[in-house]
């Protein structure tokens, strides 16, 4: 297995008391020890503002959640990037463009232009997916073949979707794109469509075969939870202690 790796936190997950006060929030992930975060917005803050609270507050930033770069926003994007230090961007598409082959080919030709784009200035691109990626069309995860066609493109991959409710060995999809896959999502649950998550290792994901069978390539492990039954903050935080207890991820040294 590879060394432990830092533990980042999507900020998705706590936005409910992200738009109430994200300085707060910012500030409960780096008490619990989180070594990062992934954003998904600013909340209305500047960049240079949301990068000295990071600086201040010891946090890195792992990646961002934009949208799709385009010729019309490029320029905005990465002088966001370059801004907070942050040489990976992450987008994704919805269930429609993985319908059919031909609408993943479109799907695929987007987004590596829109790779390329941002390549021009030194940003790497990934895809993060949910679970439709890993329905069958013509005999394949669709998932594989939009990787096939976007060969400038990286892979964020959500464990949880990637499992498809159990019915994807996940282990076997690190393996087969071990030179794609460079961050991953960790969120755990019941593998049953429609129910909440639940905090990492309270599910039913076998994250320590998940995570151990990740390529070295694959930098940070990154919590997200889209929803929870239980307090999303304390789920966060059991999420980060039973990552560290198990010696799967390390915080902030």
């Amino acid at each position: 297995m590879a060394a432990k790796r830092p533990v980042a936190l999507q900020l998705y997950t706590l936005r409910e008391r992200a738009q109430k006060d994200f300085v707060a929030v910012l500030r409960d992930v780096a008490a619990i020890g989180y070594a990062g975060v992934e954003t998904a917005g600013l909340h209305g803050m500047s960049p240079a503002e949301f990068g000295k609270i990071l600086n201040d507050l010891g946090l890195k930033l792992c990646s961002a959640h934009v949208p799709l770069p385009t010729s019309e926003n490029v320029s905005q994007l990465v002088d966001m990037a370059k801004t907070l230090n942050c040489s990976m961007l992450v987008s994704g598409f919805g269930p429609a463009e993985f319908k059919t082959l031909d609408t993943i080919r479109a799907a695929a030709a987007k987004f590596q232009a829109a790779a390329e784009l941002v390549g021009a200035h030194g940003i790497q691109l990934g895809y993060h997916n949910h679970y439709w990626e890993f329905d069958l069309v013509e005999g394949r995860y669709g998932f594989n073949w939009f990787f096939e066609m976007c060969p400038n493109v990286f892979s964020e991959l959500d464990v949880y979707w990637a499992c498809n409710f159990n019915r994807v060995d996940v282990p076997a999809v690190l393996k087969l794109h071990k030179k794609t896959v460079k961050l991953l999502h960790i969120k755990d649950g019941p593998l049953v469509q429609n129910e909440p998550h639940t905090a990492v290792g309270a599910g039913k994901m076998n994250m320590k075969a998940v995570i151990k069978a990740a390529p070295k390539e694959a930098a940070w492990l990154i919590v997200e939870l889209d929803s929870c039954a239980t307090d999303m903050t304390e789920a966060v935080r059991q999420s980060f202690d039973w990552l560290v207890r198990n010696r799967l991820g390390a915080g902030r040294s």
